[in-house]
């Protein structure tokens, strides 16, 4: 029985988007809960990546990945770690600027977003060692290189 169930939203139209089993995999791996959760995982286009940018953190630009986590009204328990909005353009663009493998940059993506849901941040100096760190190792688990070092060469197949 998998302790984290994803609930995957594809409002993206166009290719490139890994499929959703993936998805589950990188977010299984990078859920340190041991209680049972859920997570949705939206996959966006610039433009509603941009306005939720936008609303939630005043900058008017596109990102690559949004992190909501879920808070409970004071005595509630619900198991929802929360959302992840991921906008597909942002992504291949940069896994193409970057020369990184784009699957390998989804699965950053996912795991980067992951950790913001449970808390990790990358603010100060100390918290992102921790948090890169974690993501590093994460990723070795899933057979890609250090996304903060090396830059890919190979293509995905």
């Amino acid at each position: 029985m998998n302790k984290l169930t994803v609930d995957f939203q594809q409002a993206f139209d166009g290719d490139g988007v890994p499929d959703e089993s993936s998805f589950q995999t990188w977010a299984e791996l990078a859920w340190q809960g041991e209680d049972l959760s859920e997570v949705t995982i939206r996959i966006v286009n610039t433009e509603e990546s941009r306005a939720l940018n936008h609303q939630y953190r005043g900058k008017d630009n596109p990102t690559n990945v949004l992190s909501f986590p879920f808070e409970a009204p004071a005595g509630i328990t619900m198991p929802l770690a929360g959302d992840l909005v991921i906008c597909a353009p942002v992504v291949e663009q940069e896994a193409r600027e970057q020369h990184k493998a784009l699957t390998a940059h989804w699965a950053h993506m996912v795991v980067h977003g992951m950790l913001h849901l449970q808390g990790y941040d990358h603010i100060e100096d100390n918290d992102a060692e921790v948090m890169e760190g974690l993501e590093i190792r994460l990723l070795a688990q899933l057979g890609y290189i250090n996304p903060y070092e090396a830059e890919e060469t190979e293509q995905d197949s």
